[in-house]
């Protein structure tokens, strides 16, 4: 096979894949646009915040900062009354790591009392933390407290498993320190039109329901 045929039958497996690829990502970045706030004065009051984990560190112990800044706008929504109970959903894969005990354990030092925090030791990846959110926690209307590109994923499937979603953007980081991490939402996002519409996906773990007083 010559190189021009080559290069043509490349060009015939990429060209598709980077379609799907795009127009995921369009159709979940139009889908939210309009369900995510940054300013606290506009967003809605709800009664649980849900915010999903990372890990407190990251490589060579350094401070995530995405974790940081996870923490500041959960608290800060609470303790402007725009919500009312946070549902902290992460990975709680061993005993070593353990996202939601170290976002408990932030947020209490923000001044969130540890009453009003639920642990969600099974969000082993946004669809689950979301999903999980309804069916284990009950709420079927949530603030979600994450990145602005995370958040844009986590109400689209929120919004398929009939959740009222909004979410409440994070601080972003810069390029240069999230490239790796913006990468990889390009492909997520294409993963979650695989797990809804074609694999049809259940979350890892259910169980028991946990309720939280109105």
């Amino acid at each position: 096979m010559n190189r021009k045929k080559v290069i043509r039958f490349l060009l015939l497996i990429l060209l598709p894949v980077l379609f799907i690829i795009t127009a995921c990502n369009i159709i979940i970045s139009r889908f939210a646009s309009d369900k995510l706030y940054s300013r606290m004065e506009s967003i809605p009051e709800n009664k649980c915040g849900l915010m999903l984990g990372t890990s407190k560190y990251i490589a060579k112990g350094k401070p995530n900062p995405y974790f940081i800044a996870r923490v500041k706008a959960a608290s800060a929504l609470f303790h402007s009354d725009k919500i009312r109970y946070l549902i902290i959903s992460g990975d709680n894969r061993h005993v070593s790591y353990n996202e939601p005990r170290e976002m408990r354990r932030a947020l209490v030092a923000e001044g969130v009392p540890d009453s009003v925090i639920y642990s969600d030791y099974a969000g082993f990846r946004t669809f689950d933390s979301v999903i999980r959110a309804k069916e284990i926690f009950g709420q079927t209307k949530i603030t979600i407290i994450t990145q602005p590109f995370h958040n844009m994923r986590a109400v689209f499937i929120a919004k398929h498993f009939g959740i009222d979603a909004i979410g409440f953007n994070a601080e972003d980081v810069s390029a240069a320190h999230g490239f790796k991490t913006q990468l990889r939402e390009v492909f997520a996002r294409t993963k979650v039109f695989l797990d809804i519409y074609i694999l049809k996906t259940k979350p890892k773990f259910l169980g028991d329901k946990i309720e939280i007083p109105e």
